[in-house]
């Protein structure tokens, strides 16, 4: 019997999360899986020590007014480790807060496995050596990330992206349009906030008043907007009549909604590839605190923001930072989209080809298998140090 210890701090890695525990659980029943994440890792059998919930921030400057609270939850969890030994301590992204945890379980002995490791390919790429020294091995879901790690000496292999399993449509597009009551001669478009509050509250009214702006123009245009899970919505539906324009929240069919828009205004993140997979191009936006922003502008040095594009190498969709988080450019961007049907055909081509680059089908499966086989030989090392018969 294995016991596994994760670390997940945001809503995408709760989500990762859930995925490699139920492939651990489905390949080895009786482990004992533990440690720090949200809803989704406890419905898959993870016993919570702490809930994410609590913890998700955004930008340097919102860590740094929380760290005494990270480091209060580093300290419970470091206790944790010391008292239970898990086999394994899986780092899920979180990258500030994780690789401080390492350090802790390298001390404690325990062995660390990083499954999405830091963005060393876009900034710190100093970091990958740092990183090589603490975690015994890396899965990268994308093929991008190997490089680096692999120049810093780093056991990396690259194991697909589990997103290319979960997202799907669980309904035909004439079943998802009658569930949404989707005219046929309207024109159905996303909003895409993201999950975090600071996120909505960045970006929510920019979107709400572009929409404002389009539904202008585009009378047949009909807004919906996905609730994350554990958001309260009527603070968004207070801005939405604030800013004029009708939006349907919805909680459930995400992806088969996806699959009947036209386009998305959305919050740069792994939504946005989630979109890309159901053949949705978006408008993506990024904004940050200005001192956020600040501090990241020295420090990050990519040509792309967005995942989509990312894996292209190219500007397939288009990208809004900082002050072009506008309702006019949004406004620009969503007219090309809207009219231009050559355009908008070419780029969801170019996204299909894009995400043909994440690898084939079962990564999560992939990934329990290397984290099955780590905590099996740190289980083989302890014995042979105790002089037990294996």
């Amino acid at each position: 019997m294995y016991k596994i210890m994760f670390s997940a701090g945001e809503v995408s890695g709760d989500l990762h999360g859930a995925r490699l525990a139920e492939a651990v659980r489905r390949k080895q029943p009786d482990a004992v899986l533990f440690g720090f994440g949200g809803e989704q890792m406890a419905a898959a059998g993870v016993l919570l020590v702490a809930n994410m919930a609590d913890y998700s921030v955004m930008g340097f400057w919102e860590v740094f007014k929380n760290l005494r609270r990270l480091f209060r939850l580093r300290d419970t969890l470091t206790a944790v480790m010391a008292a239970e030994k898990p086999d394994l301590l899986v780092l899920i992204d979180y990258p500030d807060f994780n690789w401080r945890l390492a350090k802790r379980a390298k001390k404690l002995g325990i062995p660390v496995l990083s499954y999405i490791p830091p963005s060393a390919w876009a900034w710190r790429q100093g970091r990958a050596k740092d990183c090589a020294r603490l975690a015994d091995e890396f899965l990268a879901i994308f093929p991008f990330e190997t490089k680096v790690y692999e120049a810093a000496g780093a056991n990396i292999s690259f194991i697909g992206n589990p997103l290319v399993d979960t997202v799907r449509p669980s309904l035909s597009i004439d079943a998802a349009k009658r569930y949404f009551a989707i005219g046929a001669d309207q024109c159905p478009i996303l909003l895409l906030p993201g999950s975090r509050r600071q996120e909505i509250s960045l970006l929510l009214p920019v979107m709400l008043a572009a929409a404002a702006k389009i539904q202008v123009e585009y009378p047949s245009a009909v807004f919906f907007l996905p609730v994350a899970q554990g958001l309260d919505r009527q603070p968004m539906e207070a801005m939405a009549r604030q800013a004029g324009v009708s939006i349907r929240f919805i909680t459930d069919y995400t992806y088969d909604l996806m699959g009947c828009c036209q386009l998305a205004i959305a919050t740069s993140g792994t939504v946005v590839l989630e979109a890309a997979l159901m053949g949705l191009p978006s408008i993506v936006l990024y904004r940050l605190s200005p001192i956020s922003y600040c501090i990241g502008k020295l420090l990050v040095h990519v040509k792309y923001f967005s995942l989509p594009n990312i894996l292209a190498g190219t500007a397939v969709q288009p990208e809004l930072l900082q002050s072009e988080v506008n309702p006019e450019r949004i406004l620009v961007e969503a007219r090309r989209f809207l009219t231009d049907g050559a355009y908008a055909a070419s780029v969801r081509v170019q996204l299909a080809q894009a995400c043909s680059l994440l690898g084939e089908p079962d990564a999560a499966g992939r990934a329990a298998d290397h984290i099955l086989a780590a905590a099996a030989r740190h289980c083989q090392t302890k014995g042979n140090l105790s002089g037990e018969i294996l």
